[in-house]
């Protein structure tokens, strides 16, 4: 799959990612959120890391959202306009705030994780068809959307069956599905994600959050209208569907330092390796590039690995793969050396 999309427009970016960014706050050592006395400031968004991951990476990339007029406003739009992600289109509201969460250190898995989200009633959760700029929406190459805004708001909602809508001369609609059980209120939230899948041409969807399917191809025959399907299935690797062929690829061995941000990476690298038109296999070898990055760092965001570096081990033979182990540092490793190959 070649994505498609307005390249003789002035604005056009190669993927735009819509929803909700927040603030994050970062314990400063383990513990009960009531234990950890300071927490670090970051961002956390899934669309927007997505966005941020593959402007690091030399994509443009364009990040549509609404955060509130005050200081945590202003703080998300400059930490992903950073990153090289165009934020022009997100909308300021003065009258809902900007999203925020807390979480412990560590694996999000597990009992002793918590997380406390204070995001009810923000700017982002009021985004609407009336409130999202349709030429904005439809500036890239690939739209790119997650399951996580459905459930903000009915408001929110109807804006994602709106994008999904099959229509001629749409991007490419990427779909994470980002089932999180905790945002759904009274509804059927499977139904719902499973028939936003179905108006997508691309879909990451997790093995674990698979409407209770468990194989890779149960989730295909329930899930035949998308171009290329991708499901996600841990450490062990992960499988696409690209109509009717199925490729799998392990994922390499990484010493995880915290289990979060690894899905949204995924998709970037990914979606990047789409962008270049590269073989399926290599595909989802960057994706399991970029998700070893955010696995081996504490937040949501690493520095992805460089290029040249990534598409020399996407490259390896099935028995070097396999022997591929992955650890804290890695990328910046990798980039150092890349700098020296290039320094005369």
């Amino acid at each position: 799959m070649t994505p498609a999309g307005p390249r003789n427009a002035p604005d056009v970016v190669d993927v735009v990612a819509l929803g909700e960014s927040m603030v994050t706050f970062l314990p400063s050592r383990p513990g009960r959120l009531a234990d950890v006395p300071s927490f670090a400031r970051g961002i956390g968004g899934a669309e927007s890391n997505v966005a941020c991951v593959l402007a690091a990476a030399g994509h443009s990339a364009r990040w549509i959202s609404a955060v509130g007029a005050a200081g945590f406003g202003d703080h998300l739009l400059a930490e992903i306009g950073a990153y090289g992600v165009d934020v022009t289109s997100v909308r300021r509201d003065p009258a809902r705030p900007t999203g925020i969460y807390f979480r412990t250190a560590g694996d999000r898995a597990g009992d002793a994780h918590e997380v406390a989200y204070y995001r009810a009633g923000s700017a982002a959760s009021a985004m609407s068809p009336d409130t999202v700029d349709p030429a904005a929406v439809r500036s890239g190459c690939v739209l790119h959307l997650s399951g996580i805004t459905a459930a903000l708001s009915p408001a929110c909602l109807d804006l994602m069956r709106e994008l999904t809508i099959r229509r001629p001369g749409r991007p490419l609609v990427s779909f994470d599905v980002n089932h999180r059980p905790g945002l759904w209120r009274d509804t059927d939230a499977p139904t719902v994600l499973r028939d936003l899948a179905r108006g997508a041409d691309l879909v990451f969807v997790g093995q674990d959050e698979a409407w209770g399917l468990h194989s890779p191809e149960a989730v295909r025959a329930a899930l035949p209208e998308p171009e290329v399907l991708v499901v996600k299935q841990g450490a062990t690797g992960a499988t696409v569907f690209e109509r009717r062929d199925a490729t799998f690829v392990p994922a390499p061995r990484v010493d995880v330092g915290a289990a979060v941000g690894a899905g949204d990476a995924f998709a970037a690298g990914f979606l990047s390796a789409t962008l270049r038109a590269l073989p399926v296999r290599d595909r989802l070898r960057h994706g399991h590039f970029m998700a070893a990055a955010a696995l081996t760092v504490p937040g949501d965001l690493a520095t992805p690995p460089a290029r040249q570096h990534a598409d020399r081990l996407a490259a390896l033979d099935d028995a070097a793969w396999g022997r591929l182990r992955l650890g804290p540092g890695w990328t910046e490793e990798t980039q150092r050396a890349d700098e020296e190959v290039r320094t005369p």
